[in-house]
């Protein structure tokens, strides 16, 4: 993270969409069923300025969402949970990163349904050339977005986000 410091990722910076992934996982069926999914349509930006402060954000398409289910997928994308037709993106705006002992923390807002929160993110990093890999996992409930849809109580509200994002300097 001493590249943050030294100026040499200073500038702007494209999310490379064909190497990085969104991943959804949550459980259903009362937790004994674990379901995953993958959003298939992402992009993003990031600037690092020459003093090391870092603003940046990732937009995933909403209706990209894929857990190898049509029928599952269609009801993820109605007004029970993503509602695809209002509200076609989520986005995680970053607002600052903190560098770590293993790696960095960052610091931005999540918004999903038109409802923003506060989420702290810690991630690796990894430089190489011109490009700088993130990965990081983020516990999101959904609830705190606005999704309540829960038939029977059956599935969680606990979910988890789970990123690999490539950029590569724009």
């Amino acid at each position: 993270m001493t590249l943050l410091d030294d100026g040499a990722l200073a500038g702007d910076w494209t999310l490379d969409s064909a190497q990085s992934t969104v991943r959804l996982a949550t459980k259903s069926f009362w937790g004994l069923t674990k379901v995953t999914g993958r959003f298939g349509n992402i992009s993003g930006t990031g600037t690092i300025t020459a003093d090391g402060k870092v603003t940046g954000v990732l937009t995933i398409d909403a209706a990209s969402i894929d857990t190898a289910n049509a029928k599952r997928d269609t009801h993820l994308r109605s007004k029970d949970f993503f509602d695809v037709d209002n509200h076609p993106e989520i986005t995680y705006t970053v607002t600052s990163v903190t560098a770590t002992g293993a790696g960095a923390t960052l610091e931005g807002t999540l918004t999903v349904l038109g409802n923003s929160r506060p989420l702290t993110v810690p991630a690796t990093v990894a430089t190489a050339g011109e490009t700088v890999t993130l990965d990081a996992t983020a516990p999101v409930n959904r609830a705190e977005f606005g999704m309540g849809f829960n038939q029977l109580g059956m599935m969680a509200s606990d979910n988890t986000l789970t990123v690999h994002a490539v950029f590569t300097r724009a």
